[in-house]
């Protein structure tokens, strides 16, 4: 690392020249109160700029004060969300707002310590709060300014190590000239963003080029010094789109993920691992797929009858990767689902094991549940190559990180384990052969509610990115 106090005075001094006639209008840069700050760097966490905007206008004009958003239903505050992604991120946010209701009277507190103690708040957004809000001269160290710092002081330290960071930080403190902690930080943040960017750095516009020594040593491509993740796992799972007959008809059938885990309390189709052939390391064939799914079907107290395959999709979150196969089935009405005005009238569907077989006592209380059809086999690794897509049927893509992908024992599906955890959730099979476990919902639990939906019930429902693609491409076509 090549620093002097030279280098330093020019750096701090050359940036917030440069800022002042640089800095970008952002509708969180036009106030100082720390809730809008918080939310927008809450926003901001691995998400483009141009993407957050729309969305942190829409998130204030419906929850303008940390009251109202301590006091909204979870579901709207996930509705509201939608398609931004790491949707952990606003559970932890309401969460922390409470927080700030309970104890510090609906006021976002003025010192570290309390900020720090918030739900959600690392020490980055707790530096940025402090010093963007409240003009404090704590450092904000993010990617970028990992990046700009690793550059400029030729800093060649893998950014991934928790020394490095403490490094990182402890210079940047440095650099923050008095009274301008909420200057600087941004600006540092913005040069990161605009100029000293991951790959093709604009050297030439750069305001701190003449005493950058990474430039100088000609090594601003290859840094910083990252150490690199793994990929993310694939998993192979078959997805059900059934369709609603009689009283049912034009509705879909969707289903809530429990309370913790992966995509907590957010709406989904049903859907289960694929295993692959034993022995063969081939795909599941599409008939035997959709038996598969049938049965589970069946032991939710939803018969119904395989239709086509019918599109292809994919998801991808920090370690895992989803390759998803969509079926496409049409629901068996029965006297007692077309009885159910809850049902038809799109009310939730659970515990259907103890309300009789099929679930249809459960229909009629316009509740059933997920239960037994376990038989549908374990869960090993599904080894296929990925399924091709079909013609005129585009593959859906959506990314969720880690933040997304957070601690908690996910799901499990009829006699599957959990790909996120190294122990199987409770009642779920061993995975055969040591495969990889996957993720997937305990078809034997008590927990899973179920849903008939038409295209205006997911006005008010939040469903992760690639099941909202996947619902407004069917009901577009249907």
């Amino acid at each position: 690392m090549q620093e002097s106090r030279e280098n330093k005075i020019f750096f701090s001094t050359e940036l917030l020249e440069w800022y002042e006639r640089s800095k970008r209008d952002l509708p969180w840069r036009r106030h100082r109160d720390p809730y809008y700050i918080w939310v927008s760097e809450i926003m901001l966490q691995q998400t483009r700029v141009d993407t957050v905007i729309p969305y942190f206008q829409r998130f204030i004009e419906r929850f303008p004060t940390i009251r109202d958003l301590a006091e909204a239903p979870e579901e709207d505050v996930l509705k509201c969300w939608e398609g931004l992604g790491y949707y952990s991120r606003a559970r932890n946010l309401q969460a922390a707002a409470r927080q700030v209701v309970e104890r510090h009277g609906g006021v976002v507190p003025d010192n570290k310590a309390d900020v720090s103690a918030l739900k959600g708040v690392g020490p980055y957004t707790a530096g940025a709060i402090m010093s963007i809000a409240f003009n404090r001269p704590e450092p904000a160290v993010d990617g970028n300014v990992m990046r700009v710092l690793s550059r400029y002081f030729l800093i060649e330290e893998d950014i991934m190590k928790t020394g490095t960071r403490t490094l990182m930080e402890e210079l940047a403190a440095e650099l923050i000239p008095e009274g301008r902690a909420a200057d600087f930080n941004q600006a540092l943040m913005e040069l990161g963003a605009l100029v000293c960017t991951r790959k093709s750095p604009q050297c030439l516009i750069c305001p701190v080029m003449a005493r950058c020594a990474g430039r100088l040593a000609g090594a601003e491509e290859r840094l910083p010094v990252k150490s690199k993740a793994k990929p993310p796992r694939p998993e192979y799972r078959l997805v059900a789109l059934v369709e609603g007959g009689g009283a049912l008809a034009g509705r879909v059938l969707v289903r809530r993920r429990p309370d913790t885990g992966l995509l907590a309390r957010m709406w989904e189709l049903p859907h289960i691992p694929a295993d692959a052939v034993p022995g063969e390391g081939a795909g599941l064939p599409d008939g035997p797929a959709m038996d598969r799914l049938a049965v589970a079907l069946a032991g939710a107290g939803v018969p119904a009858r395989p239709g086509e395959a019918w599109m292809n999709a994919e998801h991808t979150f920090s370690h895992i990767h989803w390759n998803l196969r969509v079926f496409r089935f049409a629901a068996e009405t029965t006297a007692g689902q077309a009885a159910s005005g809850g049902a038809a009238n799109g009310g939730a569907m659970k515990g259907g094991a103890e309300n009789g077989a099929g679930g249809n006592a459960g229909a009629a209380n316009g509740r059933t549940s997920y239960a037994g059809a376990a038989s549908a086999g374990t869960a090993s690794t599904y080894q296929a190559a990925q399924y091709p897509a079909e013609a005129g049927s585009a593959a859906l893509f959506a990314a969720e990180t880690a933040a997304a992908y957070e601690a908690g024992a996910p799901l499990a599906l009829a006699g599957a384990a959990s790909a996120s955890s190294d122990t199987a959730a409770p009642g779920a099979a061993s995975p055969s052969g040591g495969g990889t476990r996957q993720e997937g919902f305990d078809l034997a639990a008590d927990s899973a509610e179920y849903r008939w939906i038409t295209r205006e019930d997911m006005e008010s429902l939040a469903f992760p990115n690639v099941f909202l693609r996947i619902l407004n491409r069917y009901f577009k076509q249907v």
